[in-house]
């Protein structure tokens, strides 16, 4: 955004007045709306909501509250940090600033020691790794939040499903993937969820270890083979057709350039709760852009992670502060289509990983993208501005206002008044009850707001002290190795089977003429010997006569006469 860039002005009666991007300030010429100094000078009902937000313990700082068009900078915005646990939503419209929002929760996180996990769909949160630019943007909203800015860099790491762009390689295994993370990959529908998690029972039960994609497509191919036909019936409930559809949604999963995500090593989700030497928070970011024409497939990959979390960590109830907050960015995505069985299982670890000491915010358009048990265990929430172009934007602003508690602004007018870099906010208090309403003016982040250089993202990919350990893939023997394995030894087996047979059947049958031959020669042993040894008498007795060889001299007289003829171009007169 351009210092030029002109600001909307907000309605009189909209409550907070329109801003810019968390950092922006305002044309030249234009007036910097009235700020209060002192709490006791606060109205009353920004009083009210203000003392809402007075935590006595760490907190991170959000912003001022916007009151009747005004920024109160006394009145700061704040979320207990024990409460971030409680997992979040940073909900609005596209370009209000939801980035920038993440950006400065991030920072805040990192810096009171808490690691952070999110993902760079845009490819624009990078900078959050290098020092913010100042500029008269920053310097004026810094002022009108009352905040004391200066230009910090967050230690990070950076990484890259399947080292499909700049970042370590981030890999998950095909078991530990699992049936039904892989069905909403793969766009299955219930029922071929099922099988497919027969098939995944089938190769557990058999040591056919699963770790990338050619793995699995074996262990289908062979129950779909002549051969392995006969196991599908010892797993039950799996049809040769929906094993086949199965077949073919791999395949054309592997052509889409999808397998270098799956294999080994498999990333240590422990990895994400790691802490800068000098005690702060490491950040690390997700690179997607290189990707982010596979919404199902990161989304997916980013609840694996989430799950492979819940999975490792122990309880440990509430926490001072968390181990990890983790941000899972374009979260319409992740429920977009999703199976039954799907929705159960986000519901389930977004509800139980709280007591692991791990908070999750969802980051996404409206309230409405997110399934209403998930909606349900969000205490945090910044919602941007909302449009209400259409019937049905309408109808979502509608829906988000009734998500909010009992407010003091109207919240239908207010949310369609935002300026980006501004939010309504209501949070968690200390004991776990929701603070009233609040409309604020997002401070300005610390780090740079955009991305970093190529050459700079590529030498702290290089100098990571991951990257030997995760850059190059590993294919160890697995289900492929041991099916060709077996399928070339069962081939081996039947031929030489066959060439058994075959040399059986040559031994059977020169038994069979050697037995004949012994038959025929007893046979001339025996009483039929009179009547051959007369009729070669005879015959003798003919080819010795007289007459018999007088004919056979003029045949071959005659005949001698013929060839030569024939040879020597003579013919019979």
């Amino acid at each position: 955004m351009s210092d030029s860039e002109p600001i909307p002005a907000a309605p009189a009666n909209a409550g907070p007045s329109s801003g810019v991007e968390a950092g922006a300030g305002l044309t030249p010429g234009t007036t910097a709306p009235e700020t209060v100094s002192t709490a006791a000078a606060l109205p009353a009902p920004a009083l009210e909501i203000a003392s809402g937000y007075a935590f006595t313990g760490p907190a991170l700082d959000l912003g001022a509250l916007v009151w009747d068009g005004q920024c109160l900078p006394d009145a700061q915005i704040r979320i207990p940090l024990g409460m971030l646990n409680r997992h979040g939503l940073v909900a609005g419209a596209t370009g209000t600033g939801k980035t920038k929002t993440l950006q400065l929760i991030a920072e805040q996180l990192a810096a009171q020691g808490v690691p952070v996990f999110l993902a760079d769909i845009k490819g624009d949160v990078s900078g959050i790794s290098a020092p913010g630019e100042p500029g008269h943007r920053v310097t004026q909203r810094s002022a009108e939040v009352g905040q004391e800015w200066r230009a910090t860099g967050c230690p990070s790491e950076f990484y890259a499903l399947g080292g499909i762009g700049p970042g370590i390689p981030l890999r998950a295994t095909i078991t530990g993937f699992g049936p039904v993370l892989l069905s909403k990959c793969l766009q299955l529908n219930q029922t071929q969820e099922q099988s497919l998690g027969l098939i995944f029972h089938y190769a557990d039960q058999k040591g056919l270890e699963l770790v990338d994609l050619k793995d699995l497509r074996a262990v289908v191919t062979f129950l779909t083979s002549d051969e392995g036909k006969q196991e599908l019936k010892t797993i039950g409930g799996l049809s040769t057709t929906t094993a086949g559809v199965i077949l073919r949604a791999l395949t054309a999963f592997e052509q889409q350039g999808m397998g270098d995500f799956f294999g080994e090593p498999e990333f240590d989700s422990s990895e994400l709760l790691r802490t800068a030497p000098d005690g702060r928070g490491l950040v690390s970011v997700l690179e997607l852009p290189a990707v982010q024409d596979k919404p199902h497939l990161f989304s997916t990959f980013l609840m694996w992670l989430l799950a492979d979390l819940f999975q490792d960590l122990p309880e440990v109830g509430d926490v001072e502060k968390p181990k990890l907050v983790f941000f899972f960015d374009e979260a319409h995505l992740l429920f977009s289509g999703a199976s039954k069985a799907f929705l159960e299982a986000i519901t389930q670890t977004v509800r139980l990983i709280r007591s692991k000491g791990v908070g999750v915010f969802f980051v996404t358009q409206t309230p409405k993208d997110v399934p209403s048990d998930v909606l349900a265990q969000l205490g945090n929430r910044v919602q941007h501005a909302l449009r209400a172009f259409t019937p049905d934007d309408q109808k979502a602003l509608k829906a988000t206002v009734r998500t909010f508690p009992h407010s003091a602004y109207d919240l239908e007018e207010l949310l369609t008044s935002l300026g980006t870099g501004e939010a309504v906010v209501t949070v968690l208090s200390e004991k776990g009850a929701p603070t009233p309403v609040a409309a604020t003016r997002l401070r300005a982040p610390e780090s740079l707001m955009g991305p970093i250089d190529a050459a700079a993202l590529d030498r702290t990919v290089k100098e990571s002290v991951l990257y030997p350990r995760y850059a190059n893939a590993v294919d160890r023997e697995s289900a492929y190795e041991k099916l060709t394995a077996q399928e070339a030894e069962t081939q081996a087996r039947k031929d030489a089977e066959a060439q058994a047979a075959r040399a059986a059947k040559a031994e059977k049958a020169e038994k069979a003429e050697k037995a004949e031959k012994a038959e025929k020669a007893a046979a001339r042993g025996s009483g039929g010997r009179g009547k051959s040894e007369e009729d070669e008498s005879v015959v003798e007795q003919v080819v010795g006569s007289g007459i018999f060889k007088s004919l056979a001299r003029s045949v071959g007289t005659q005949l001698g006469r013929e060839i030569s003829r024939s040879l020597f171009g003579t013919r019979r007169r």
